[in-house]
């Protein structure tokens, strides 16, 4: 049980790194960030579409699996002390 709750730490910890870079790279009202990274410049030229969307579906997916691993963790955390 000790293995599963150091990957699921693991996991936890880089998603979290990636899922902040990620939300900063997200194009936002204002610029921000993403402009930084040549957001701005893809914009002007119309080819923003497809990476944009890519971007939202690779950030939700981690989002996602980001949760999955942090019920886990509480889940074993909570059970753990039962036994």
């Amino acid at each position: 049980m000790e293995i599963l709750e150091f990957v699921l730490q693991v996991i936890l910890g880089i998603t979290s790194l990636l899922l902040t870079l990620l939300i900063l790279l997200h194009k936002g009202r204002g610029g921000g960030l993403s402009d930084m990274f040549g957001g701005g410049m893809s914009s002007a030229l119309g080819s923003s579409g497809l990476a944009e969307r890519n971007l939202n579906r690779f950030t939700v997916v981690l989002a996602l699996l980001w949760f999955v691993s942090i019920v886990a963790l509480g889940l074993i955390t909570k059970f753990t002390g039962l036994v």
